[in-house]
């Protein structure tokens, strides 16, 4: 059987990371095993529906890289597929359903259930627990009157499924109720827009978060009244928040954008995420080709993961690292730019700062900090450096050290080392004693990479003119 998977976020928000994860688990399995990836929007909810939403979430998953094969913005004999274009589909179906008793159309006004349900709050003592009370199942079919369409469950019995995270199912049909499937005005609710759609878009498995468990049961009495076959499910544990709630936003960032705002790497952001509910042994880092051909569903949790922000962290950093320093320094251009410096994108300092950068620096937004003094015409001194390091007793230190980078030919880092060492070492002056001040001359910091790549990259007549300007400094705070 051919693989065929979807996603089908509604175009309401912003892409969460725990619609990201559905997302991502349904594309690793359609890429792992050769088969289709279909993308629909479903967007019958019009009043909360906006292009906007539709816009982040397809930006989202472009940035992701989970590519589509069907579905919005594909050409071909497939897609693009928004519910709100299939309308005549849903009616179709729904028309089969009612010929078969597997539903019927309900005439109840707003007043008729308002009614039933103070009946229900008088004989319990409260509104807990309220169903349909089936009223129009048995009524004369009058399908020119305004009506709902409801489905018609049966009254014993149960129904279950091999769920493919959490085992065995099942529920029985007395805790369902005749739930509306079409609104008055012909527009599906979920569950019939569900079931159509991954009927007649050949879905073989449905994967989707396990707030959707309950919709399952009656999800297959429509499979089985329409005489199809019902797809294998994987219901996944939602992604709490460090406490064990529901995450939201005032636990972390939960927009996928967001990420892409401070700086991450899309790589690895589906690490982290496909780690939040999924394990291969001890492993912890995953190119996305190992993900692709490592992911199976034995493997995914039958809990919910707390999201660990110095996990993520982590992960990023890894990502970060594994990329080649002329690609970090591509892609931390923005954040330069927007640090008000001016840098060529062919500019060597860039990839050659970045390279000396990158080992401390967690994501692109600190990959352009830590890269900033190296494009300023003088750096930004941290005032504390200065007054703890930039004293007069170092004034004439900082000057001989100019003086003797001055004789130094081909300014390359070993060369520059070799120098400044056999002269500390020929005056018995201990290293610290101008490393330090000579740190924070050249960058204005306490810490940066090693002192003599960072003039190798600053080049001699910046590193000489920066050194002279901290003597002074020193001179002056005497």
């Amino acid at each position: 059987m051919t693989v065929r998977v979807r996603f089908a976020p509604s175009p309401t928000g912003y892409l969460h990371l725990g619609s990201a994860r559905t997302a991502l688990y349904n594309w690793l399995w359609a890429r792992q095993n050769g088969g289709s990836f279909v993308l629909r929007v479903e967007d019958t909810d019009q009043e909360r529906s906006t292009q906007e939403a539709e816009a982040a979430i397809f930006d989202s998953m472009g940035w992701l890289g989970l590519d589509w094969d069907e579905g919005p913005n594909v050409g071909g004999d497939h897609g693009p597929y928004f519910q709100m274009q299939r309308l005549e589909i849903y009616r179709e179906h729904v028309d089969t359903l009612i010929a078969r008793d597997a539903a019927y159309r309900c005439y109840c006004t707003a007043e008729d259930l308002k009614k039933a349900r103070e009946a229900h709050t008088a004989a319990t003592g409260n509104d807990h627990g309220f169903r349909y009370p089936g009223t129009c199942r048995e009524r004369a079919d009058e399908p020119d009157r305004e009506h709902v369409v409801r489905l018609k469950v049966p009254t014993e019995g149960s129904v279950g499924w091999k769920d493919l995270v959490k085992g065995e199912i099942e529920f029985g049909w007395e805790t369902q109720q005749d739930a509306v499937l079409m609104r008055r005005n012909g527009v599906p609710l979920y569950n019939l827009g569900a079931v159509v759609d991954d009927l007649t878009m050949g879905i073989t498995l449905i994967a989707r978060g396990d707030d959707h468990v309950i919709n399952t049961p009656q999800q297959i009495r429509m499979y089985e009244a329409l005489g199809a076959p019902v797809p294998q499910m994987a219901h996944l544990p939602m992604i709490l928040a460090p406490s064990g709630e529901k995450l939201s936003k005032r636990h972390a960032a939960v927009g996928v954008l967001d990420y892409q705002e401070l700086g991450y790497v899309p790589d690895a952001v589906l690490n982290y995420l496909v780690r939040l509910g999924w394990s291969h042994g001890d492993q912890e880092i995953f190119t996305r080709d190992e993900l692709v051909e490592k992911f199976d569903w034995e493997h995914v949790g039958h809990t919910g993961s707390k999201y660990d922000l110095k996990k993520f962290q982590h992960v990023q950093a890894s990502h970060l690292r594994m990329l080649e320093p002329a690609d970090v320094a591509a892609l931390s251009q923005r954040w330069v730019t927007e640090r008000g410096l001016s840098v060529a994108e062919d500019d060597p300092r860039l990839v050659a700062a970045t390279e000396l950068v990158m080992p401390r620096a967690g994501t692109f937004i600190e990959v352009a900090e830590a890269v900033d003094y190296f494009f300023r015409d003088t750096p930004e001194v941290d005032p504390k450096a200065a007054k703890k390091f930039l004293t007069a007793e170092r004034a004439e230190r900082l000057t001989a050290l100019v003086t003797q980078l001055e004789a130094v030919e081909g300014w390359r880092r070993d060369g520059l080392e070799q120098h400044v060492m056999a002269w500390l070492q020929a005056e018995d002056i201990p290293l610290k004693e101008i490393a330090q001040p000579a740190r924070v001359a050249l960058t204005g910091r306490k810490a940066s990479p090693g002192l003599f790549d960072v003039m190798e990259v600053l080049g001699r007549d910046r590193s000489l003119e920066r050194l002279a300007a901290g003597a002074d400094r020193a001179r002056a705070a005497g």
